[in-house]
C-alpha cells in the first residue's frame, strides 16, 4: 500500500482567483479525507512561469481559510513531505527526469519552435485527428546529444511513449478507462527553462507525498494515461483515480466567466455565506440521501461518498445558490447574524450608533424569512433604520384616497392614547377605528404601511409598528399625512 491511511491533495496553480471548479475539487478532497480519517494536503503547482500571478498563492490560501477548508499539510503548515510549493522542489524533478533518460523512457528533444510549428501544419493538412511529435530527436546519437548539450542548444525532455498497445486504469467515477497508446503524445516533461510540466511534477510529487487517491476535474482525464505510463516507467504504485464531472452553465456549455462569475471571491464579495457556498458546491455532481439539499459542513463529512459522485456534468444554478443562502441565514442564530448586520451597517450610510443590539435583533427576527443576503436587511427594510423621505407612487395611486388623511388622523389619535404599544393592542385599535369610520380595515392597513415604510410590502404591519415604537410611528403618520397629497 502507498500509505495505510488515505492521503489526498488539492494542487492549484497560482494563476489568479480560486475558480468554483477548483473549490469543488478542494471540497471533495477535503470531505473524503475527513470522512476516512485521512490527510488533506495543499500543494501549489507554480512551475508554469508564464501563467504565474503575483499574490495568487496567498489569495488561494486566504480563500480556503475563509471558506473553512483547513489542510493538514501545505505551505505554512508543517508536514513530513515538503516543500509543498513545486518551484522549491526542482531538484526532485531533475533527479527523476535523469532516471527516465537513463532507462530510455525519456529523451532530449532539440527541435526548434519553427520545426514544431511546421510539423503541426503538415499534420493539419493531412487532417490527422491530433498534432503529435514525430520522435525526430529519439534517433539522435549519444555524440550528437552531448555535442548539443555542450554547445548550449536549447532542449526539452520528452516522454518516450511506445505507440503499441493500450493504457488501462480504473476510475472510481468512470469505472474502467482505456486509451490507445497510438493516441498518446510524447509529452514534454522538462521545459527549456528547466522547469517540469504538470505531468511530470504531479506524478513525482504524488508519489513522494504518498498520495493514495487523486481526485480532480474531468479535464485531466485525457492526461491520465501519460501519468499511468510514468508510474509504470518508475515502477511506482499508482494512486486511485477519480475524475469529477464538468461544471456547466445553464445552457449546458462549460462554465466560464463569459456567462457569469466563476471566482469564489466574487461570491464572497456579493454577500454569499461560506456555509451556503460550500453546501451549493457540494451538490454540483453529488447528492445526499432522500434528496436532502440543506447541509452543514459536518453533515457533508458524514454523508459524502466519492462513489456517489455523478458522471454527468453539473449545472451551476445561481437561483439554487440564492435559495441555499437564504436557508442558511434562517438557520443561523440571531446573535451571529447581528455581528454580520452591524458590519453591513458600518459600511452603509446609516449610523450604527443609533441602533441598540436589542433593536437590531428584533429587525433580524422580523425579516429573517424574507432576506436572501445580510445586506437585504438594509435594502428591503431601510425604514427600520431611517424614516422614509419618499413614498412609492404606485402604492399612493392604489391605496391613498382623498379621505385617507382624515381616516389616518383618527387612527393616529387612537394610537397616541395607547398605554401598551404592542401588536395585539395595535391590531385591536385599528379594527375599532375602522368600525368607527365604517370602513374596511384594509382602508387603514395599507396607508399606514405606506406612511411608516414608504413602500407597500414587508413583514406584518403590527410587527413593524411595535418595533418602531409609539413616538416614531406617530411622527411618521403625521409626516405622511402632510406630504402625500392627491
Amino acid at each position: 500500500m502507498i500509505n495505510d491511511k488515505p492521503r489526498v491533495r488539492f494542487a492549484p496553480s497560482p494563476t489568479g482567483y480560486l475558480h468554483v471548479g477548483g473549490l469543488r475539487t478542494a471540497l471533495y478532497n477535503y470531505l473524503f479525507a475527513r470522512k476516512s480519517g485521512g490527510k488533506f494536503i495543499l500543494r501549489i503547482e507554480d512551475t508554469d512561469k508564464n501563467r504565474f500571478v503575483e499574490g495568487a498563492m496567498e489569495n488561494l490560501i486566504e480563500t480556503l481559510k475563509w471558506i473553512g477548508l483547513d489542510y493538514d499539510e501545505g505551505p505554512n503548515v508543517s508536514g513530513d513531505y515538503g516543500p509543498y510549493i513545486q518551484s522549491q522542489r526542482l531538484d526532485f524533478y531533475q533527479k527523476y527526469s535523469n532516471e527516465l533518460l537513463e532507462k530510455g523512457k525519456a529523451y532530449y528533444c532539440f527541435c526548434t519552435a519553427e520545426r514544431l510549428e511546421n510539423l503541426r501544419e503538415e499534420q493539419k493538412k493531412l487532417k490527422l485527428p491530433q498534432a503529435m511529435y514525430d520522435k525526430h530527436c529519439l534517433s539522435l546519437s549519444k555524440e550528437q546529444i552531448n555535442k548539443n548539450l555542450d554547445n548550449g542548444v536549447p532542449y526539452v525532455i520528452r516522454l518516450n511513449v511506445e505507440k503499441k498497445g493500450t493504457v488501462l486504469f480504473d476510475d472510481i467515477i468512470r469505472s474502467r478507462v482505456e486509451f490507445d497508446c497510438s493516441t498518446i503524445d510524447d509529452q514534454v516533461l522538462i521545459k527549456s527553462d528547466g522547469y517540469p510540466t504538470y505531468h511530470l511534477a504531479n506524478v513525482i510529487d504524488d508519489h513522494l507525498m504518498k498520495i493514495t487517491h487523486v481526485i480532480r476535474g474531468e479535464e485531466w482525464l485525457s492526461s491520465t494515461p501519460k501519468h499511468v505510463l510514468l508510474y509504470d516507467y518508475f515502477g511506482w504504485e499508482k494512486p486511485i483515480f477519480a475524475h469529477l464531472p464538468l461544471l456547466l452553465n445553464p445552457d449546458k456549455s462549460k462554465l466560464s466567466k463569459r456567462q457569469g462569475d466563476v471566482a469564489v471571491e466574487d461570491y464572497r464579495d456579493k454577500g454569499y455565506l461560506k456555509e451556503a457556498i460550500i453546501n451549493f458546491i457540494a451538490l454540483l455532481g453529488w447528492s445526499g440521501k432522500d434528496n436532502k439539499e440543506f447541509f452543514l459542513l459536518d453533515e457533508l463529512i458524514q454523508e459524502f461518498s466519492i462513489e456517489k459522485v455523478h458522471k454527468a456534468g453539473a449545472v451551476f444554478n445561481v437561483e439554487k445558490l440564492n435559495w441555499l443562502n437564504s436557508e442558511h441565514i434562517k438557520y443561523k442564530p440571531n446573535e451571529e447574524i447581528l455581528y454580520m448586520l452591524k458590519k453591513e451597517i458600518e459600511n452603509s450610510n446609516f449610523r450604527i450608533e443609533k441602533y441598540t443590539d436589542y433593536y437590531l435583533i428584533q429587525i433580524i427576527d422580523v425579516m429573517k424569512e424574507r432576506v436572501t443576503f445580510i445586506k437585504d436587511y438594509l435594502m428591503l427594510s431601510p425604514y427600520f433604520f431611517e424614516a422614509p423621505i419618499d413614498y412609492d407612487s404606485n402604492v399612493i395611486d392604489k391605496r391613498w384616497r382623498p379621505e385617507t388623511t382624515s381616516h389616518l388622523k383618527k387612527l393616529t389619535e387612537n394610537y397616541d392614547k395607547l398605554e401598551h404599544f404592542n401588536k395585539d393592542q395595535l391590531e385591536e385599535t385599528l379594527k375599532i377605528t375602522a368600525e368607527e369610520l365604517q370602513i374596511g380595515a384594509g382602508k387603514l392597513i395599507h396607508p399606514v404601511r405606506l406612511a411608516v415604510s414608504g413602500i407597500g410590502v414587508g413583514p406584518g404591519l403590527y410587527e413593524i409598528l411595535e418595533l418602531l415604537s409609539k413616538d416614531e410611528v406617530i411622527v411618521r403618520l403625521k409626516r405622511a399625512m402632510e406630504k402625500i397629497k392627491i
